[in-house]
This record gives C-alpha cells, sequence and structure tokens, in this order.
C-alpha cells in the first residue's frame, strides 16, 4: 500500500528537498512513522516528546481536516496526507 505525504516547504529541506514522500501504513500515525523512518529530522519539526502532533502542525487527509484524531485516521492505498504548519507572529 502506497500513502503521499506533501511536506510543507518549511520542511522540505529535512526531506533531501522532497515535495512529497511515498510511505506505507494503514493509518496516519503510522505513515508519519514511517516518513520519519526515511527522514529522521523531521520527527521534532512533527511530534512533542509524548509522541503527540505539535500545536502547529495540521494534517489533511485528502485534502480535508483530519482533526480531530488524526493520527489513528485510516487511510487507504493511493490516499494523499498533507502537513500543514499553522504560522504565527507579529
Amino acid at each position: 500500500m502506497s500513502v503521499t505525504i506533501h511536506l510543507h516547504k518549511s520542511q522540505r529541506h529535512l526531506a533531501d528537498g522532497k515535495a512529497s514522500v511515498d510511505v506505507a501504513g494503514r493509518t496516519v500515525n503510522a505513515c508519519l512513522a514511517d516518513l520519519i523512518q526515511q527522514y529522521p529530522d523531521l520527527e521534532s519539526q512533527l511530534f512533542e516528546n509524548s509522541r503527540r502532533l505539535k500545536k502547529n502542525v495540521e494534517i489533511y487527509l485528502n485534502l480535508e481536516s483530519a482533526y480531530p484524531d488524526e493520527l489513528a485516521k485510516p487511510v487507504r492505498d493511493g490516499d494523499e496526507i498533507h502537513i500543514t504548519l499553522i504560522l504565527s507572529g507579529g
């Protein structure tokens, strides 16, 4: 099974400049784990110490918000996960 994860532009340098990465898994969490196995530096960008998504990270599954319980959402072959970041500043 193949799922495509689309990375936020600010994270691509941690994945050899790739805009998207093919991963395997049956849930969003398993797909993100495969992504981190391929590109370990992404873990600190996505997760807090407790393996919870950082507050500024949003997950979209097939262009629809996966919130709430985004990590538990099941995925199917050909699905697309988009990682977006909530940016703030002043």
